[in-house]
């Protein structure tokens, strides 16, 4: 699997409020033999990802994947911590996703897994462990840490201009199992579940995942959007009530095929590295990484759940900035090359001095060690 596969969700007229366009996904049938419940935490947490290292964010809530079949609630909703959120006690998890054991020890159907943080753990573990030779180049630290601590930003819904209050206007249409969330009609997310009933619980969450630093500027800066219309010409052919509703159903036909082809081209068409996080009876939890190519191109990173043809039942994604694309491009380049400077600066076809610019503005520049590089830009300089 290289590419999202939305076969049997339907795009309907989208609502718009202020900058935000909601792009509702409706399905004809729920996915059967799949729910999702959510957990609450609404707390800071730290996640255990193994080999001694932790992933640390504001952690709201996990869900719960439940394919018993039996469609009842399966997650216990925890105690919401209150208080100040700086003085809120740390929560610890147990790996991004873990499957539930009944008292007696036996594995249940249900596995439960931190939603979105479990693709920007994936991000930020993207050759974590840094330079696998020891180049003059790199620092100690680099070479011993890898690059070990690394952080990035991101805003929490509430704080993207605009979005509690459309989330709270919006109209949920029946059979409706996801929506594709546009910030100035940029693709800021996107979000699908298996059930309706799945997806009337888990609307609200939205507000409490996180955003990229593009969405919030996207949001902040940017104009208010237009709303859907639909315009029916009248060339002597609508005569009754009927044809006017059967032109006015053409037109949203119309626009959804033209929202579906540009779907296409920003989110299904691009080709995902998918990593498998975790085997669900006929269901398979991936989380994936885009080509993180240059040029300006919508890149998301994200998490599914497919059932066995392949077909999204799941989806959860992250609109990166091009400053993240940028970093996730340099670290594949220079893993490609073993971490040798020049014959990554000879591929990327720029300079030495250049490469040690680019690692620098990425935030990789501590892993450098600053004397050696010095040296090898004056012996380029001399010669």
């Amino acid at each position: 699997m290289s590419r999202i596969d939305l076969t049997g969700l339907e795009v309907r007229a989208a609502q718009v409020w202020g900058g935000v366009r909601l792009v509702p996904l409706v399905r004809d049938e729920p996915v059967a033999g799949l729910r999702l419940h959510r957990e609450v935490y609404g707390g800071h947490g730290s996640v255990d990802v193994g080999d001694g290292t932790a992933y640390t964010s504001y952690i709201p809530h996990g869900f719960v994947a439940d394919w018993s079949g039996d469609g009842r609630e399966a997650a216990a909703y925890g105690t919401r911590l209150g208080g100040d959120p700086e003085t809120v006690p740390v929560r610890r998890h147990h790996r991004m996703a873990k499957r539930r054991r009944a008292r007696d020890g036996r594995a249940e159907p249900r596995l439960r897994f931190l939603p979105l943080h479990l693709a920007l753990e994936g991000y930020l573990a993207l050759h974590f462990g840094g330079p696998s030779t020891v180049w003059d180049e790199w620092s100690r630290q680099a070479v011993g840490q890898g690059l070990s601590p690394r952080a990035e930003a991101a805003y929490a819904g509430r704080w993207v201009p605009g979005l509690a209050e459309a989330l709270r206007v919006f109209e949920i249409h029946p059979g409706q199992c996801g929506l594709m969330l546009y910030v100035a009609d940029s693709l800021a997310a996107a979000f699908v579940v298996p059930h309706p009933a799945d997806y009337r619980r888990l609307h609200s969450t939205l507000i409490e995942d996180l955003y990229g630093e593009l969405v919030h500027q996207y949001a902040l800066y940017g104009a208010p959007v237009p709303g859907f219309a639909a315009r029916v010409a009248d060339s002597g052919g609508l005569r009754t009530l009927a044809d006017l509703r059967a032109a006015a159903r053409e037109q949203e036909r119309a626009w959804a095929r033209a929202h579906t082809s540009l779907m296409t081209r920003d989110l299904l068409e691009t080709p995902y590295a998918f990593e498998r996080v975790h085997r669900m009876g006929s269901y398979d939890l991936y989380r994936f990484l885009p080509p993180f190519l240059r040029g300006g191109q919508e890149q998301h990173i994200g998490e599914l759940i497919s059932d066995h043809k392949g077909r999204t039942v799941y989806l959860k994604t992250f609109r990166l900035s091009e400053n993240q694309i940028r970093k996730g491009h340099l670290l594949r380049r220079l893993a490609h090359d073993d971490w040798h400077l020049g014959r990554t600066a000879e591929a990327l076809g720029t300079s030495y001095a250049e490469l040690v610019r680019r690692i620098g503005a990425a935030g990789l520049g501590p892993l450098l060690n600053a004397q050696v590089i010095a040296q090898r830009l004056r012996e380029k300089q001399e010669s």
